[in-house]
């Protein structure tokens, strides 16, 4: 069965850690927590202060993941602010051993995540280095998108590649996850689906989660 991540950038904001709380109550496994910087993907979000808010909220592990040029500069900050998992990309402008390396040593869980277009092969030098991979299935930046095709077969792929590695990574999905297509990313290899607007924008927030994870067992 696999974990449900909803993304917080689609929450209300101004209601922040109720949403959080309800998202908990709901039957949610960890909160997502998307940080973007306005260079590496053009909107601008939030910072520790909103992860630390969050954490005092909710007991839930804040999957942090940064959409930001240089990641290597906060990881200490989100760490201290409660991430219990931080995110970087791998087109990211940073030495991405050393700061993945920097996310294990400050006690969070390094993730390493791919945008659509980016060859999975990119990945494959930290492979064992790393305890998620994060399989984007839009293009970064908006909540909302829908799934971008091809990325089941990323997916596949992702999976073939843990194997062939012997390596122990979670795989996570995030981008357009809904409860016609969980079930499709979770057999493609996912066992991590992060949904925003399918819970966030829901009237029903354990209905939807109920949904997710039925699709996709």
């Amino acid at each position: 069965m696999p974990t449900i991540a909803p993304s917080i950038l689609s929450a209300d904001f101004g209601r922040l850690a109720d949403e959080a709380r309800a998202a908990a109550a709901a039957g949610a496994d960890w909160l997502h927590v998307d940080v973007m910087d306005g260079q590496f993907v053009p909107p601008i979000t939030i910072g520790p202060a909103v992860v630390h808010a969050l954490r005092r909220a909710t007991t839930l592990p804040l999957d942090v993941h940064l959409m930001i040029q240089h990641p290597e500069r906060h990881v200490s900050e989100f760490v201290r602010a409660g991430a219990a998992g931080i995110t970087i990309h791998v087109e990211a402008e940073t030495d991405v051993a050393a700061t993945l390396a920097a996310i294990r040593a400050a006690g969070a869980r390094p993730g390493l995540a791919l945008n659509p277009p980016t060859p999975l092969d990119h990945v494959r030098p930290y492979l064992k280095t790393i305890d998620l991979l994060l399989v984007m299935s839009v293009n970064p930046g908006w909540g909302g998108q829908a799934f971008v095709e091809g990325s089941l077969e990323k997916l596949s792929a992702a999976r073939r590649l843990r194997a062939e590695a012997g390596a122990g990574f979670a795989i996570e999905v995030d981008g357009g996850i809904k409860p016609h297509n969980a079930a499709l990313a979770a057999a493609a290899g996912a066992d991590v689906l992060v949904a925003g607007s399918a819970v966030f924008e829901s009237r029903d927030y354990a209905e939807a989660i109920r949904a997710l994870r039925g699709a996709a067992r």
